[in-house]
């Protein structure tokens, strides 16, 4: 797979085996933030909802297993406080909703809104975007949600930013035809990307392969709803409050294969 940009590992093996997974968790033996930050434990000690990356090895391409029931399978991919990860649950009590987080802090927030919320078909747990393929077999993923992503808005930070080539080539890979990806945000380049992504190459040829097409957009999603199944997220009740728009994005994962040679 094309993977410009792609991060590296946090915590890499050398050399990685094909059943060897990209993203490890740090050694926590002589962490030095396990005294700064107490997250680190709390976040290994809470149990489900929340998997620890070792968790998530463990079950990773067997969700069925893990939630005890088969259904459409959705992401969520930066959790946040769990707002709109637990809101979905409850929502769509049929799917089962994986959301991710790399900050310890995020994750154990977001369990502790699942439990609140008493639903038992949402997960949270650390892992990082870029490998994704550690969790998910290829067009097993029904959904895939992006809420108010980091814009990163520093030419010189364009490696951080998650609306990338390698990025929207994995959503292709992990939708299944049909599938559908939703982009929340109030920085509107961040739709202007993703868009221009999905019509160029690498080197700005025109882009035929990748099978995503735009299928609806917003200017402003809060007064123009896209979907009857949605949630409003802290970040869009703030602009919402405000009189600020939140943009949204729709991309559907085409019935097309993708070309030889392609991911």
């Amino acid at each position: 797979m094309a993977a410009q940009g792609r991060p590296t590992p946090q915590a890499p093996l050398a050399p990685l085996t094909a059943d060897q997974p990209a993203f490890r968790d740090r050694d926590l033996e002589g962490l030095a933030s396990l005294e700064t930050n107490p997250f680190v434990l709390e976040h290994r000690a809470f149990g489900r909802p929340l998997l620890t990356v070792e968790d998530a090895h463990a079950v990773a391409r067997r969700w069925d297993d893990e939630f005890g029931s088969a259904g459409p399978l959705h992401l969520e991919i930066g959790s946040g406080n769990g707002f709109f990860l637990s809101g979905m649950a409850a929502l769509l009590p049929d799917a089962r909703i994986v959301g991710i987080e790399i900050r310890y802090k995020r994750t154990v927030l977001c369990a502790k809104k699942i439990r609140a919320a008493g639903v038992r078909n949402a997960r949270i747990l650390r892992y990082h975007a870029a490998f994704l393929h550690d969790l998910f077999a290829p067009g097993s993923l029904n959904r895939i949600y992006v809420n108010h992503p980091d814009p990163w808005p520093k030419e010189r930070h364009e490696k951080n930013r998650l609306l990338s080539r390698w990025f929207l080539e994995d959503v292709a890979t992990l939708l299944a035809p049909g599938g559908v990806f939703r982009l929340k945000t109030d920085h509107f380049p961040n739709v202007e990307r993703a868009r221009h992504v999905l019509a160029h190459g690498p080197d700005g040829e025109p882009n035929t392969h990748l099978p995503l097409v735009e299928t609806a957009s917003s200017l402003d999603v809060t007064h123009t709803a896209l979907w009857a199944d949605d949630v409003e997220t802290n970040y869009q009740r703030k602009f919402r409050e405000r009189g600020l728009p939140v943009y949204a994005l729709e991309l559907t994962r085409t019935q097309a294969a993708w070309p030889e040679g392609q991911p």
